[in-house]
This record gives structure tokens, C-alpha cells and sequence, in this order.
């Protein structure tokens, strides 16, 4: 049975037309990738990926959440640039990028 809400209150539990959504990222380095590289490498994907898109990430030097900096959804196109600008970097073993899930609850259906 859905749940009869308030559109204030749809907004204020991010569900319903109001759901964010965002995806995990998990990134691998080879054994031999130093500090120095890897810290190059965040910032660059922070400066050239993440910060121009309105993006944010969480999370540690392997895996993390992406998702937009204020409200609203991270659209197709913008998972696909975070993508595109992974597959060249050169100091990554390995990368997986998700499909877009709901960022507030995560693996839940139906709220």
C-alpha cells in the first residue's frame, strides 16, 4: 500500500519527485602507484570531474558515493563525463562506475 504525503513532505524525505539520485564509484591503483600519484590523482579528478559538474565525493581512496553538491540528481550525461575522464586516466588499475541509485535510501524500494 503506497503512502498518501504531503508534497512538503516528499521534499523534506527526499522521496517521490524529490528522489536524488547518485552513483558508487570504486577505484583501484596498482601496487606500485605511490602517495604522490594517487594524492595527484584526486586532485586532479577533483578539479577537472567532480567540482566543474557540481558534483561531490565521499568516501575513501578506493570507494566512494557521487552525488550532486546541492539538491537534485546526478543526470545520465554527468555520470557518463565522471566515466569518459576515468577511463583516461592513466595512474587507475581499475574503475567501476554504478548505475544511479537513490542516495538517501539506497537499495530500498517503495518509500
Amino acid at each position: 500500500m503506497s503512502k498518501r504525503r504531503s508534497a512538503r513532505l516528499r521534499k523534506k524525505l527526499c522521496v517521490g519527485e524529490f528522489k536524488e539520485l547518485g552513483f558508487d564509484l570504486d577505484l583501484s591503483f596498482p601496487d606500485t602507484a605511490d602517495e604522490a600519484s594517487v594524492d595527484a590523482f584526486y586532485e586532479a579528478f577533483f578539479n577537472e570531474a567532480i567540482d566543474p559538474a557540481g558534483l561531490i565525493y565521499g568516501g575513501g581512496d578506493d570507494s566512494g558515493f557521487v552525488c550532486c553538491a546541492g539538491r537534485g540528481s546526478v543526470t545520465p550525461e554527468q555520470r557518463a563525463a565522471v566515466e569518459q575522464w576515468l577511463s583516461g586516466a592513466k595512474v587507475l588499475a581499475d574503475y567501476r562506475v554504478g548505475d544511479l541509485v537513490d542516495a538517501w535510501y539506497p537499495g530500498i524500494n517503495g518509500i
